[in-house]
């Protein structure tokens, strides 16, 4: 019979730190380092270069994310990457579009750091402000994005006493139109590939995870929860060697455009998720017209069931509600 083991390196010194190397701001709590953000990618062209949050670990220690999996190699840990953006890939890999299906278009754009306008540090967790500049392969200028996102441990009653410790990444990206046109993002589903609508906020998680449990306001379930909307969706796999679970879960800012957007999830081939909000209706980037869209993504050891992923729902709703 197979026993889970309590987490074993959980942090009792909860204060957070951060470190920046020129390339990468490392983040941990109590001397134990919880989140890698490299904002300076040594990629590939065809990855379509762009930030990325890897590795994340719970409080308790365990890994949860991959990057550059033999699948997919353009899956980058949790990352902000949008397939269809006009003509241009920000995702990586081939493009799929309805004259070509998926090909290799020398396409792929990189999400380019410009600087961070600020990183603070207060109770609320610390919070870094990036300028980015979305260019095309042939280095055209198309997107400036401003990103802000937030590091803080969340409050969440009861659910430490019951190994549910856990840790939140509140994301915000504000895109705006600097091409000469109107850009129309969309995704392989709105070209006409079915249940095919990623781009978004993306998590692709470890090995380990697959055939792992989705649980929503619709249920528990597994690769049924393409395409399907809810204000939060969270996943619980289990690793290998510890033979522990963790949680990832998903809060959509009720504010963002067309909420509650679809989410993109899988479970039998891999584990990943991701917000959807092209996933099946092409949405115009105007000049003059940001858009802007908010996220939770809370990293919980143990299972997200019953109350606990209840509790943990409304703890990072009121961190997105308070980090305004």
């Amino acid at each position: 019979m197979t026993t889970t083991a309590a987490p074993t390196s959980a942090v009792t010194n909860k204060e957070l730190t951060y470190s920046d190397d020129g390339t990468t701001l490392v983040f941990n709590a109590g001397g134990q380092e919880l989140a890698r953000y490299t904002y300076r990618p040594g990629d590939d062209q065809y990855e379509s270069p762009r930030p990325y949050f890897h590795p994340l670990r719970t409080l308790g220690g365990d890994e949860v994310t991959i990057a550059r999996p033999w699948d997919h190699v353009w899956h980058k840990g949790l990352s902000w990457a949008l397939p269809n953006v006009g003509k241009d890939n920000f995702w990586g890999g081939a493009t799929y579009t309805r004259e070509t299906e998926y090909a290799n278009l020398d396409n792929n754009g990189a999400m380019n750091h410009e600087a961070f306008t600020g990183i603070t540090e207060s109770g609320g967790g610390i919070t870094a402000v990036e300028a980015l500049t979305w260019t095309s392969q042939d280095g055209k200028p198309v997107i400036g994005e401003k990103r802000r996102f937030n590091i803080r441990l969340l409050d969440v009653p009861s659910a430490a006493e019951e190994g549910h410790a856990a840790w939140a990444i509140l994301f915000e990206t504000e895109m705006t139109n600097i091409s000469p046109d109107t850009i129309e993002i969309g995704s392989p589903t709105t070209e006409g590939r079915n249940n095919a609508g990623y781009g978004g906020l993306f998590w692709r998680g470890p090995r380990s995870f697959t055939g792992g449990e989705f649980r929503s306001s619709n249920g528990t379930g597994a690769d049924e929860f393409m395409g399907t909307r809810s204000p939060w969706i969270a996943f619980t796999g289990q690793h290998d060697v510890t033979c522990r679970f963790s949680s990832i879960m998903f809060v959509e800012d009720s504010t963002n455009p067309g909420a509650p957007n679809k989410w993109f999830a899988r479970s039998s081939m891999f584990a990943c998720l991701g917000s959807a909000p092209f996933f099946s209706e092409v949405v115009p980037l105007k000049e003059g017209q940001p858009l802007t869209y908010r996220y939770a993504v809370v990293i919980s050891d143990g299972k997200a069931d019953g109350d606990t992923a209840d509790r943990l729902a409304e703890a990072a709703k009121a961190a997105l509600e308070s980090w305004k």
